[in-house]
């Protein structure tokens, strides 16, 4: 019998076991696929249009995501000194780069939400053990 990869190597850090853990770590938080699907769609927005498109979001989380968002380098924030300031957000050609990931999930979500919902249905349908 062939020995387990903890017994060959002791416990595995998950992010070497799965590569995609930072990727889904860094796109897939709550609310930035959201931001992030958003800037793509519809390009660049001021603060308060983005707000508006998502509109369950709270300014202080909205920040909060925008800053990490820069600093992981998928959005990027200009200011413009004017009277009164003009801040913009628009997505980075990295954050661009993840438009096929987001298209494919899209398509998988149209073809398959409907079987995940059934599946849900179902088990939820089936007598407690």
């Amino acid at each position: 019998m062939a020995a387990t990869q903890v017994e060959k190597h002791g416990p595995v850090d998950p992010e070497q076991a799965c590569p995609i853990a930072p990727v889904v770590d860094i796109v897939f938080s709550r609310w930035t696929t959201p931001i992030l699907w958003a800037l793509n769609e519809f390009g660049r927005q001021r603060f308060v249009e983005l707000e508006r498109s998502i509109s369950s979001i709270t300014p202080k989380v909205l920040t909060q995501r925008l800053r990490q968002l820069e600093r992981d380098g998928l959005v990027v924030r200009t200011y413009h000194p004017e009277v009164p300031p003009r801040v913009e957000y628009e997505i980075s050609d990295l954050g661009r780069s993840l438009a096929p990931l987001f298209a494919s999930l899209s398509q998988w979500a149209t073809t398959n939400l409907d079987r995940v919902d059934q599946a849900r249905r179902d088990y939820d349908a089936r007598p407690s053990r």
